[in-house]
């Protein structure tokens, strides 16, 4: 008996504390692998908005030298 308690008592809430900890670490890396892929998502975004500005600045430089 520990604190008064079968040990097999204490065994269970000991897991119950153990899979709680684990669930909230496996949220948070979740969380940050989720963050992760938007930014890079974001950027590829970015880029692509980048490009097609620069391809208009070319059409137009062009258009007044025509």
């Amino acid at each position: 008996m520990i604190f008064g308690m079968p040990w097999w008592v204490f065994m269970i809430i000991l897991f119950i504390f153990l899979t709680g900890y684990m669930a909230f670490r496996a949220m948070r890396a979740e969380r940050k692998l989720e963050n992760h892929y938007i930014e890079q998502e974001g950027q590829v975004y970015i880029d692509r908005i980048e490009q097609e500005r620069e391809q208009r600045r070319k059409q137009k430089g062009r258009q007044l030298s025509h």
